[in-house]
């Protein structure tokens, strides 16, 4: 039964591919013979219409490149600027990625830094780790053999070509959302509109201000690519060449985004669920959406075992929810149509699809072995209010500004650009015209297979759906957690724009308000190109001198007292010291000396988690014999006190690494509903600067600035008064 249903499946494809070739010419011809117009004048029209299309397309993605590359020298400095004091403005997480970058280059050869990548014990104390797969490096990877197979060695320094790869990359999402905003608007004005807006949110657009190197920078652009051919698959009538091109796209940029960043996995999860809603209520092409659902499967297998056979890509819910709604769809294909279960089948899909998912994902859990990051559970149910914790690590993650809620200031910013409240009423509209589909399915009613503009039903355009649906389950998650704003104001963007240069949903708005004294059509017409200009007009004249401002300013950033601490690290001490302190400034002494830490800025890795709430105790009030008990069994000569987090004065009270210190430890008194933190000792980091006894037995000051002060630990405990 399976395989000729699988067989008829694939012939109704060829038969509505070879249909939908045949009846798209002959429905063009009979439209321009009504205009008087020949074939080949159209044929010309649509060419030129492509042609600047997609000039404008790759332009503005150029041109974005090229802006980040000119806002970036002009922020740093970089061409002026040493090497050291380059590797500098690399801070915490990034310094690690593109350390390990640095060393694929120095390796004598691809496969011996491959190896030494996989077989690392020479960045943490007392820890061999395969950096590779902990830390995803696969686009230092990539970027180390563009480099030395594109023989770029004599022609640029190896910074300039990795920063270079990232903006390129960033061109190419600002590309990929313009081609979205344009295929689902059908005029690239709406393209123009979506890069506008983009650059001028680009404080909640992207990260790429503050971290280069960081993963999302590396993968959201061949999502944004998924996202733009995914959006061309699920149209109606789309001729077989186009649909074969758009499939190949989906596949490949999937699985490119896949390797790319540890968490794709649960971003293509909330997609699935997309479509997953989309195919419940019958708006778009069961067959389209279950070869999306095989692409998934195909692209977590292949990452499983390309990716060190990654157990957590196993017990994803992405792989259950996907293994569900196949079972889901073989249940109905068995069942033959009009009986009794087939009905019960149909109404209760949706609960037997989130049933199957949330049993099989529980059960991978149990039987499949992982190393789930059980903090990340933790922290939700803390995050939800489901629990309470006093550990360090879960307070601190709390504490981030990322994992916060957005603050009014985003939500004003969003506003002062316009992008907000045009975002609401296209979302406002869409959602209206989804419901009336909806409701005109339960009654029975079929969907038409062409939509034509004076019909006025925008809702019935799969790919509209698929994009409302998706952009609300990423605000929900982006109402949560500000750091995943990322992932929600770029289709904000791209959503808005399509709106306002659509003619089909003011023509969807005209048939609601039933007008009669103008022609529906020829406003619907009028207000898609007039509207989008007033709004660009408006757009240019506020914000580009502000951008061109941004450009001419010279900002400098420039750290004396942290690059004299990486001087006197690499000229005094021994090869193979082992430096405790920061996890963020471990990172950059990791990239700038190349010497071994006792702990790195992941939050993957519960043992590191767990290194870095130990070592961060050189800021609470514990004694010095504990904490030299603590620094010697991670095997560190070296300890560096930071004055900043010592002496911080952080704008939330108890958000400090030093109160989620004295909570952690229990040195937190409640006394009339004010809390002081209190032990039998004073605060590490503030009394090895005395340099009096027990700490100076333990502790001997060898290097200081106004920022860092660097103790050598000894090995042999002089016990002095």
């Amino acid at each position: 039964k399976m395989s000729s249903g699988a067989a008829d499946l694939r012939q109704r494809k060829k038969q509505n591919c070879t249909e939908s070739d045949k009846m798209a010419p002959e429905e063009r011809n009979k439209e321009n013979s009504k205009l008087g117009r020949s074939p080949k004048y159209m044929l010309i029209q649509r060419f030129a219409k492509l042609f600047f299309g997609c000039l404008a397309a790759v332009t503005s993605g150029m041109m974005y490149a090229v802006y980040l590359s000119t806002y970036h020298e002009r922020k740093f400095w970089f061409s002026s600027r040493q090497e050291l004091e380059r590797e500098i403005t690399f801070q915490g997480d990034s310094a690690i990625y593109y350390s390990f970058y640095k060393e694929l280059l120095k390796a004598p050869s691809f496969e011996r830094g491959v190896y030494e990548l996989t077989h690392n014990n020479k960045t943490v104390s007392l820890k061999m780790i395969n950096a590779v797969q902990q830390m995803t490096l696969y686009p230092e990877l990539i970027a180390s053999v563009l480099y030395q197979a594109s023989g770029s060695e004599e022609v640029i320094e190896p910074v300039y070509f990795y920063i270079g790869i990232v903006f390129g990359l960033q061109g190419i999402y600002v590309t990929a959302l313009f081609v979205t905003s344009w295929v689902m608007s059908g005029t690239w004005l709406a393209g123009m509109l979506t890069v506008a807006w983009f650059i001028i949110n680009r404080t909640d657009t992207t990260r790429i201000d503050y971290s280069i190197p960081s993963r999302e920078n590396w993968a959201l652009p061949y999502f944004a690519c998924q996202v733009a051919a995914l959006t061309g698959y699920l149209k109606k009538n789309l001729n077989c060449s186009a649909e074969k091109f758009c499939y190949l796209l989906v596949s490949a940029s999937t699985y490119t985004f896949m390797m790319m960043w540890e968490y794709s996995h649960y971003l293509l999860f909330v997609q699935a669920v997309s479509l997953f809603l989309l195919d419940s209520f019958s708006l778009a092409q069961t067959e389209k959406v279950h070869e999306v659902y095989k692409i998934y499967l195909f692209s977590l297998f292949l990452g499983y075992l390309l990716q060190f056979e990654n157990s957590a890509l196993l017990v994803s819910p992405l792989l259950s929810l996907v293994a569900a709604l196949m079972f889901s769809k073989c249940l109905q294909m068995n069942m033959k149509k009009g009986t009794f279960l087939s009905r019960l089948l149909k109404i209760m899909y949706i609960y037997l699809v989130l049933t199957v998912t949330v049993t099989l994902n529980f059960l991978l859990k149990v039987f499949v072995p992982h190393k789930e990051n059980e903090h990340l559970l933790k922290f939700i149910e803390v995050k939800l209010g489901l629990n309470t914790t006093k550990n360090f690590t879960m307070n601190w993650l709390l504490c981030q500004e990322s994992l916060q809620a957005p603050s009014q200031d985003f939500f004003l910013r969003l506003t002062q650009s316009s992008l907000l409240p045009f975002y609401i009423l296209v979302l406002i509209i869409c959602l209206f015209s989804v419901t009336q589909v909806i409701f005109r399915r339960i009654c029975g009613e079929p969907l038409k297979e062409t939509v034509k503009l004076e019909d006025g039903r925008i809702g019935e355009r799969p790919e509209i759906v698929y994009h409302v649906i998706h952009t609300i389950l990423l605000g929900c998650l982006a109402m949560c957690l500000e750091g995943t704003k990322y992932l929600w104001t770029p289709y904000v963007c791209m959503l808005a724009a399509f709106g306002v240069c659509s003619p089909e949903l003011w023509m969807t708005l005209f048939k609601w308000l039933r007008l009669k004294a103008v022609h529906p059509i020829l406003l619907a017409l009028i207000l898609s190109m007039a509207v989008p200009t007033i709004i660009g007009f408006s757009l240019w004249k506020e914000f580009f001198p502000r951008i061109m401002t941004e450009l001419s300013e010279l900002q400098e950033f420039y750290d004396p007292d942290t690059v004299e601490l990486m001087t006197w690290i690499k000229r005094q001490a021994p090869v193979a010291a082992v430096f405790a302190g920061s996890p963020q400034l471990m990172g950059v002494i990791k990239l700038c000396t190349g010497w071994m830490v006792s702990s790195l800025p992941l939050y993957n890795d519960d043992d590191l988690l767990k290194r870095n709430e130990n070592i961060y105790q050189i800021y609470s009030k514990r004694s010095a014999e504990d904490i030299y008990k603590i620094l010697t069994s991670y095997k560190a000569n070296f300890l560096i006190i930071e004055d900043s987090i010592c002496n911080e004065v952080g704008p939330v009270r108890g958000c400090r690494v030093k109160d989620l210190l004295d909570i952690a430890n229990g040195h937190v008194v409640c006394e009339e509903g004010d809390s002081y933190a209190y032990s039998k000792y004073g605060r590490f980091c503030h009394e090895i600067k005395m340099n009096y006894s027990p700490y100076v037995n333990y502790f001997t000051r060898v290097y200081w600035n106004r920022s860092y002060f660097v103790y050598k630990i000894n090995t042999v405990i002089s016990f002095q008064s």
